[in-house]
């Protein structure tokens, strides 16, 4: 295994500026958040059951401008203004080998403020979640609790860290002894979710996923089980912290937790030490 990088005001040549410019936009963001909080202006119902308010799109607004400052070739992703293409044009090539490969693609997937309800409603429960994918897989995470001042980071093969500190998730026994993030559909999924409560210590449901998912890259949770309604920019930063911290990450089949061409809230995670990975699939078969 590489050794630990330095804290956080450095990391691995490869991907050292993209994780300094996440921390920064993060923080940045975040201070909008909680300069804010408590004395929003405005709110608007993005659907029956969702709202947005302004700090979501100043946020948005300030991390977009960091990458486009920073790396203008990069696409992005992001919750509130969708799919964004770098500057870059891939031109096709004239002669030479029929198959040239297009350099691997570098998106980066923001969700400016996960916990939109809870900020809404005066709940110190939410975070910025920025990753950085390349062709399909996210290589850089950070996830920030302004309420808390708390900045999960990780990069894919050098681990993950809270607040510069490499951060693992400890593996306890016993699966009844496991506090987990659970949030199953309402609809066809009762007896399996009692199956779970009754097999693990306690369940929880933060209201913020991306948040959720990062505890258990330090084991302030031990898994996290969700079904459908995740998108990318929940998971994509979070799923690599928990990853990194030593978490088994998959779907609920099994499969590969992450797929940026999968539609919005779509998406299943179910994150566990791999002691304990296989006992919360079978429980919801």
């Amino acid at each position: 295994m590489s050794p630990d990088p330095p804290r956080e005001a450095s990391a691995p040549a490869d991907f050292g500026p993209e994780l300094a410019l996440a921390t920064d936009a993060a923080r940045r963001a975040g201070a909008i958040q909680m300069d804010r909080y408590g004395r929003l202006e405005r709110i608007v119902h993005k659907s029956e059951k969702d709202v947005v308010t302004e700090v979501d799109h100043l946020s948005e607004e300030l991390i977009l401008e960091a990458i486009r400052g920073a790396f203008p070739e990069d696409g992005i992703l992001a919750e509130e203004s969708g799919s964004h293409r770098g500057s870059r044009r891939h031109v096709e090539p004239t002669g030479g080998p029929a198959n040239v490969p297009e350099p691997a693609r570098r998106t980066w997937i923001v969700d400016p403020l996960d916990g939109t309800v809870n900020y809404a409603n005066g709940i110190p429960i939410f975070c910025v979640s920025i990753a950085l994918v390349v062709g399909s897989e996210p290589v850089v995470a950070v996830v920030y609790d302004p309420a808390r001042s708390e900045l999960f980071s990780a990069i894919a093969g050098w681990g993950a860290w809270l607040d510069g500190q490499p951060i693992h998730l400890p593996v306890k026994d016993q699966l009844s002894d496991c506090v987990i993030s659970l949030a199953l559909p309402w609809r066809g999924y009762a007896r399996r979710e009692r199956r779970i409560r009754r097999d693990v210590r306690v369940t929880r449901n933060l209201g913020s996923a991306a948040l959720a998912l990062a505890y258990v890259g330090n084991g302030r949770f031990d898994a996290f089980l969700q079904l459908r309604g995740l998108s990318s920019w929940d998971i994509a930063a979070a799923g690599l912290i928990a990853a990194e911290g030593g978490a088994r990450v998959t779907d609920a089949s099994s499969g590969p937790w992450f797929d940026l061409d999968r539609p919005g809230r779509a998406l299943s995670v179910v994150a566990a030490a791999p002691t304990h990975h296989q006992a919360l699939l079978a429980a919801l078969a």
